[in-house]
């Protein structure tokens, strides 16, 4: 992390310098003038590792101004230009790959290869981006009417902001920034203040990929910074991922202001088991997806919907397979989940097993007394399995983001469908069987904006788009992809008329087209 040390003269309780993470302006790290600063933990070791300045509102509005100066000729530099510096930016996170996971694996707590593979995710979006001229060839009629075409233009937006959440300090911002700085935007990344090392990097690659000074700044902060950013009137377009309540906060102010918004908001993601379906391959599925990344991910499989009589079956081959499950620091080759991110959401999570124990479900596996050894005041949380959950306990109705997989039982199909459609979120769900004819019929009745079809983490490759439905989206857009890049563009319709100069003359009559 010595790229993003401003000073070491601080020390935690173990005697460990302390890194000083500034924002970044400009094509440089910028102190700002915010009194404030934030503990930046390391969750496998239970210390503050760095802190990290938080920005007052007086910096917003500074960082606010800059990006709008850049945007006047970044937006005129032309499709060529922008491409080659998307192809630059991809080739600087390549290069600098490994640094990046070793940050996220240490300020996030994930494991390494999970940290590549969040990257790798980012990066398919830059490839996406780099392909902008012939997203944004906009359309031409010619001979509308006589000696008339009309051509659609897509202009950039103006200032574009991301806010992001600490579960994917790097691949989020990747399906924001690359896309709306092909447009012709600039953007303001505010990243989540727990895990705020990765933006300083993707700065870096951005001024190694030659992009001018201005169109991509990093500013961190809390909610003073959120709200700043939320009403500033040079501000176009928001985009943010990150809890429900946070998400319909986010719609609700910016968008009276006139910015486009769109803010993916949390989810409680279904995975139905059908009796025919491969069970190996389901408790597979299930495991990975719910246990991956600790559960801090908002495509994890929560609800395991065991459809009669697979339900016995499938608990047995999931707790199999979960007892086996390596925990330990991301840092360890051998770790297959690492911690929590803070001691606080390690804490939240254990409160909703200590819930849904007290309301009568079956714990079949409890990770809430896990230990590590070597790491004992780690942020700690082991796989744990619940069966017997009811849609009334709350480990079932809140979004837990922790390793904590629920089995709901339900008695046939249509139940299972009726399970998920009546849930308030719509961001994934699965469906695992061998019959063709179940999984389409699935796919056109459930009611969500993601559906796999014995594909647990149904993630849309880069150029689809990824997005929810009910309260698991606030706005019209889904993010990344083809309806990223309406976001972050505006059209302008031209028509024109180049008349025969011996017909010219004034005609009082209203307009046809004819």
């Amino acid at each position: 992390m010595k790229d993003i040390i401003v000073n070491d003269t601080e020390r935690n309780e173990t005697g460990t310098a302390l890194p000083t993470i500034d924002h970044w302006l400009e094509d440089a790290r910028w102190a700002g003038n915010g009194e404030r600063v934030g503990d930046v933990f390391d969750p496998a070791r239970g210390e503050v590792a760095a802190r990290v300045r938080l920005a007052s509102s007086d910096d917003v509005d500074t960082v606010v101004r800059a990006a709008r100066r850049a945007h006047a000729g970044w937006r005129e530099t032309s499709l060529s230009k922008r491409s080659a510096v998307l192809f630059a930016f991809r080739e600087a996170l390549m290069r600098r790959a490994d640094e990046l996971a070793a940050v996220i694996s240490a300020q996030h707590g994930k494991v390494r290869s999970d940290a590549a593979g969040e990257l790798q995710r980012g990066i398919e979006v830059v490839e996406f981006a780099c392909g902008i001229p012939t997203m944004l060839t906009g359309a031409h009629s010619e001979g509308a009417s006589t000696h008339v075409d009309v051509t659609t233009i897509r202009h950039s937006v103006g200032v574009t902001v991301g806010i992001t959440p600490f579960n994917f300090p790097a691949m989020v911002p990747l399906w924001m920034c690359p896309v709306a700085i092909a447009c012709g935007n600039s953007f303001i990344l505010k990243p989540s203040e727990r895990d705020p090392g990765a933006a300083m990097i993707l700065a870096e690659c951005w001024a190694e990929a030659g992009l001018p000074t201005g169109v991509f700044s990093v500013l961190h902060g809390d909610a003073v910074v959120v709200n700043a950013l939320l009403t500033h009137s040079a501000v176009d377009a928001v985009s943010f991922v990150g809890s429900t309540p946070i998400a319909r906060h986010v719609y609700e102010t910016a968008s009276v202001t006139g910015m486009r918004v769109q803010a993916l908001g949390g989810a409680k993601n279904h995975m139905i088991v059908l009796p025919d379906a491969d069970m190996e391959a389901a408790a597979d599925a299930a495991v990975s997806a719910g246990y991956g990344s600790a559960g801090e991910r908002c495509m994890a499989i929560s609800v395991v919907v065991a459809v009669d009589p697979v339900g016995d079956e499938l608990v047995e081959a999931i707790a199999e397979r979960s007892s086996s499950i390596v925990v330990g620091p991301g840092s360890d080759d051998a770790s297959e989940m690492g911690p929590l991110v803070t001691a606080a959401h390690r804490d939240r999570v254990r409160g909703y097993v200590d819930a849904a124990e007290a309301d009568g479900a079956t714990l079949v596996i409890d990770g809430r007394t896990l230990e590590v050894a070597g790491s004992p005041d780690g942020y700690w949380m082991g796989p744990t399995l619940i069966d017997d959950v009811t849609t009334n306990m709350s480990v079932y109705t809140d979004e837990v983001f922790g390793p904590v997989l629920c089995v709901v039982r339900v008695p046939d199909y249509e139940a299972a469908v009726e399970l998920v459609n009546t849930n308030p979120y719509g961001n994934g769900v699965a469906i695992f069987t061998r019959d063709g004819g179940a999984a389409r019929r699935f796919s056109v009745e459930v009611e969500a904006g993601m559906v796999g079809v014995n594909v647990a983490i149904p993630v849309p490759v880069a150029y689809h788009s990824f997005g929810g439905w009910g309260e698991s989206l606030f706005g019209d857009t889904h993010i990344y992809g083809p309806e990223g890049v309406a976001f972050y563009t505006r059209n302008k319709v031209v028509t024109t008329r180049w008349a025969d100069p011996s017909t010219r003359g004034p005609d009082l009559g209203f307009p046809t087209h004819t």
